[in-house]
């Protein structure tokens, strides 16, 4: 039976809206003030609330936001006597999923109440697909996605903090898909992709002659997005003198194109995600600290695959699924499923992929035995406390301490660690950045500043020319890779 809780200091009022529900088979609690109504919520299962705004004490607002943190399931009316747009925005912003003004025509009540339980009805089945490609069911990531329901059900901004390879954008699009803006565009950018000189015209668009070979104007990101929601994917690397007009862009929802003195007005809701803990960025005076509470409204963290290995099987199982050949069913043995869920993934769920694909591809059908780790480099097993292990460990073994030049000056340190590192991935710069704990961008930019070599085997190339470095390492002849 549907359970519904109502919250009025009116008498009359709560009499008529619980005889009404009743007589439709609902079964009925109700309040006088939202601190009796938060008491009852909490000792029940109510899949809708009906309040009122104004009442003594907690008053209709604090309700629904105490509502909402308890549970992203249950849909929340408001009531008042005392209409005003500002009052009706700010409840739909919040999350409410209807805003009536008394007295109430409880025909229009009644064809609200169905439209909200319709609405949730279809977010269910929508969360339900989503999820399918966001999958486990260890605690620490259904905490996770619960955090995302009620993300959605609200139109505020969300910083999603997680390692790479954790399915941030996934959880993203899940937010927007449950979100009121599902019908609108998402649209990403990858703050790393772009050179901090087109970075803004990415961002905000550009007007006709504004640089050269801006011979038309070019809407940016933030008009693309208008009406859905916008990502800003590792916003941690975001240029610092970019920050200030992104910080207007969002407090005002409003920007300027460059090269235009016409002010564009935009409605969207931003989701940013980084890899590393933007409040470590804030303390270095990498990044603004107005910035980042105006991003950080709401906080979700996305746990690292290392922190929920019982979900290590049924994500194999998905990607054996996604990447067998048709007519085929690739299983895993006992023993191997054991050696993944031990695995510290330092690349997470995207390395596991990968692995999986490998694995799958190598196979020749049936079970897929540990046989399937000599395809790849060996696992790297979880140190006791379960953390994985110090990615600023040498990387392979045959690069020995002894490799570490005496008198080496710190910038000279780190210009051999990036070489040692990329040597060990073979070049690849991803990878190199994930062992790192760096963006691509940073290894990109390290490779022209040290003047490493663009590919191949950088110890060998390197001994080869006697570890000799031009002067200026930004003048090197050598040919940065693109």
């Amino acid at each position: 039976m549907k359970r519904l809780l109502i919250a009025d200091d009116d008498a009359g009022m709560r009499a008529a809206l619980e005889t009404r529900f009743q007589r439709r088979g609902w079964l009925v609690d109700v309040a006088v003030n939202g601190t009796e109504a938060l008491d009852k919520f909490r000792a029940g299962q109510h899949s809708l609330v009906i309040t009122d705004v104004r009442m003594p004490g907690r008053d209709g607002f604090e309700l629904m936001r105490e509502v909402q943190t308890s549970s992203a399931r249950t849909a929340v009316i408001l009531l008042t006597a005392y209409g005003c747009v500002p009052d009706a925005v700010e409840a739909m912003r919040n999350g409410a999923c209807d805003y009536l003004v008394k007295p109430v025509c409880f025909e229009k009540l009644e064809l609200a109440v169905e439209q909200v339980l319709r609405r949730a009805e279809r977010s269910s089945k929508e969360f339900g697909k989503d999820t399918e490609t966001l999958i486990g069911t260890s605690p620490a990531w259904e905490r996770a996605l619960e955090r995302a329901r009620q993300a959605a059900a609200t139109d505020a901004d969300v910083l999603i903090e997680a390692e790479s390879g954790t399915g941030k954008e996934l959880m993203a699009r899940l937010i927007h898909r449950l979100s009121r803006r599902q019908p609108g565009p998402f649209v990403a950018l990858n703050c790393t992709a772009f050179p901090e000189t087109l970075l803004e015209s990415e961002l905000f668009g550009h007007a006709r002659g504004a640089f050269t070979g801006a011979v038309g104007a070019r809407p940016g990101k933030f008009e693309t997005a208008n009406g859905g929601t916008l990502l800003l994917d590792e916003v941690g690397e975001m240029p610092l003198a970019l920050q200030p007009k992104l910080l207007r862009a969002l407090q005002e929802r409003e920007f300027d194109r460059l090269g235009s003195n016409q002010t564009v007005r935009v409605d969207i809701r931003v989701i940013a995600t980084t890899n590393r803990p933007l409040e470590a960025a804030v303390a270095e005076g990498r990044f603004r600290a107005d910035l980042y509470y105006r991003l950080n409204v709401i906080p979700l963290s996305l746990p690292p695959l290392r922190e929920r290995p019982g979900d290590v099987r049924e994500l194999a199982e998905h990607f054996a699924r996604l990447y067998a050949a048709p007519g085929t069913s690739p299983r895993f043995s006992q023993e191997l499923v054991a050696r993944l869920e031990t695995n510290a993934w330092p690349g997470n769920v995207r390395e596991l992929g990968n692995f999986v694909r490998r694995a799958v591809a190598l196979s020749r059908g049936g079970e897929i035995g540990v046989e399937a780790l000599d395809h790849g480099k060996s696992l790297n097993a979880k140190s006791s406390s379960g953390s994985s292990l110090s990615p600023l460990s040498p990387p392979t073994p045959d690069w020995k301490p002894g490799d570490w030049k005496p008198g080496l000056s710190l910038g000279e340190m780190e210009r051999q660690l990036f070489a040692m590192t990329l040597d060990a991935t073979g070049g690849n710069r991803a990878r190199a950045a994930e062992l790192l704990g760096v963006s691509l961008r940073t290894v990109r930019n390290k490779v022209r500043e040290f003047g490493l070599p663009p590919r191949g085997n950088y110890r060998n190339q390197l001994a080869a020319a006697g570890d000799r470095r031009p002067a200026n390492p930004r003048h090197s002849k050598e040919q940065p890779c693109p």
